[in-house]
């Protein structure tokens, strides 16, 4: 019964959910990356070079045994038995995981920056100055020094 205790308070702390909430919605940004990927970005990139899709490159490594090359897919070739190397989704994923990590460098960027604003404005006014004469130091709002007693 106490290691089910202790792993509820290890769960219910905040950093655990936080790191949850996190993974999650990692998670649905990495699947909206990928859409934008094969969707928005490779397409062009495709139509430019001559109507390539990239999701559709390989090289066949082994022919299948249920069906003679050539594989206008990849589909057909696994659906032959056939062993393929699938460069072109290693290309749309390299670039999944480049726009991935270009987004979390601005957004800890931002974070950083936000941070550091924050603590400049949380900067705690000086509440001593020091007397000219004797170079104690003395309350900011003092118009005579206690140590010394010369006029400020």
């Amino acid at each position: 019964m106490s290691v089910l205790k202790d792993f509820q308070g290890f769960v219910m702390r905040g950093n655990v959910v936080d790191m949850a909430v996190g993974i999650i919605i990692g998670a649905a940004f990495g699947a909206i990356v990928k859409s934008l990927v094969d969707d928005v970005i490779m397409p062009p990139i495709g139509l430019a070079l001559g109507n390539v899709d990239f999701s559709n490159l390989f090289v066949v490594l082994k022919d299948g045994v249920k069906l003679p090359p050539p594989y206008a897919t990849i589909a057909q070739a696994h659906a032959a038995g056939a062993v393929t190397l699938n460069y072109g989704l290693f290309i749309n994923t390299v670039i999944s995981f480049i726009i991935i990590a270009i987004a979390v460098f601005i957004l800890i960027r931002f974070m950083a920056r936000l941070q550091n604003a924050m603590h400049k404005s949380e900067t705690v006014a000086p509440t001593t100055k020091e007397c000219p004469q004797c170079c104690s130091a003395i309350n900011i709002h003092a118009k005579r020094c206690p140590n010394c007693t010369s006029n400020i």
